[in-house]
């Protein structure tokens, strides 16, 4: 956890393949471009707003420490993901405004039915926490 692979390796290792179809959550001008380009490209298609309204292969959310309740969010979005769909949490790094704990991530996650799975780096200015679900959902 935490580790931040060298020369931009960490958008291969999101996991998103091509025909994925990706949902976006708290996109906001602060996001990472490159980020939903690189997600894009290897889905070969744009990602899905918030409003998209069918079964997606793949979650991203954009969180901010001010955001609301992000408990209440994890189980929004988990609404419409297919069964064993990726999850990726992108918040700001620590020690940048916004930045979530990661205590806080954990307690949200589990209280969500997931877990969080790897951190990685995304970007310069994001981390990625990918989300995994829990036996039994």
């Amino acid at each position: 956890m935490g580790t931040t692979p060298p020369n931009g390796e960490s958008h291969k290792q999101l996991g998103f393949e091509p025909g994925q179809v990706v949902q976006e959550f708290g996109y906001g001008e602060d996001v990472d471009e490159e980020v939903r380009a690189t997600i894009a490209g290897a889905t070969g298609q744009a990602l899905e707003d918030e409003d998209f309204d069918e079964v997606v292969d793949g979650v991203v959310l954009w969180w901010r420490d001010d955001d609301g309740d992000l408990t209440d969010m994890l189980l929004d979005v988990l609404t419409a993901l297919d069964d064993g769909g990726l999850v990726w949490l992108f918040t700001p790094k620590a020690g940048r405004p916004g930045a979530v704990p990661h205590a806080e991530i954990e307690e949200a996650a589990t209280t969500a039915g997931l877990h969080a799975m790897s951190t990685v780096a995304v970007g310069a200015e994001w981390s990625g926490t990918r989300l995994g679900t829990r036996k039994g959902r």
